[in-house]
């Protein structure tokens, strides 16, 4: 009798102490977290930053005032022959229009005067020989056609300006574009998941 109460004592002593056990909180340790830390790359566009180093805005502003001063900026020096020829011959051709316009005009009033009673004769002799055979009418219309070509001449004139400064721009804006060895085109196989099929694909990296 005396043993099987002290196996009921061990018995009752050993489950106290499991039932104790299973009531205390476990101790977790923390597992160290195994994903490696991705660091964001930066990514420069290197087209803004040439843009900004080297702004077309500036470009054209120098072109605007200097012709040929755009192109000096791009260090394009070649191009500064071609737009001082351009202006130079436009322009010539504009000076020579209005000089021959101002001959005609001056020959058309001096023979209307001359031609008036009393007839005024002091511009008269000033004029060219040529000017004294033609008719008044002829003298008049040629004057008229002169006057439109000093309008054109001065249109040209103005068109290859502008073309300066429009070549400058668009050299300043190439200049910033990004034609480093970064832009790829590469052939490499690929795999449709929705067609369930490989091929070959063509990938472009811009960088």
């Amino acid at each position: 009798m005396r043993n099987l109460f002290s196996i009921f004592c061990i018995s009752f002593v050993l489950c106290s102490a499991n039932v104790f056990a299973q009531e205390k909180d476990p101790i977790v340790i923390p597992k160290k977290d195994s994903t490696p830390v991705v660091k964001k790359k930066v990514i420069f566009n290197k087209y803004d930053s040439a843009t900004k180093a080297h702004p077309p805005r500036a470009a054209a502003f120098r072109s605007a005032i200097i012709p040929g001063w755009g192109q000096v900026y791009n260090k394009k020096y070649w191009k500064v022959p071609i737009v001082y020829t351009a202006l130079g011959i436009t322009g010539f051709i504009f000076l020579d229009n209005i000089k021959t316009y101002k001959e005609y005009k001056f020959a058309y009033a001096a023979r209307i005067k001359a031609e008036q009673q009393p007839p005024d004769s002091t511009d008269y002799f000033k004029l060219k020989e040529l000017y004294k055979l033609i008719s008044p009418g002829s003298i008049q219309a040629a004057r008229n056609r002169f006057r439109q070509y000093v309008d054109y001449s001065a249109l040209f004139f103005i068109i290859f300006w502008g073309l300066n400064v429009v070549d400058a721009t668009v050299d300043a804006h190439l200049k910033s574009f990004d034609v480093s060895p970064d832009l790829s085109l590469q052939i490499k196989p690929g795999h449709s998941e929705m067609a369930g099929t490989n091929g070959i694909s063509l990938v472009l990296h811009i960088r």
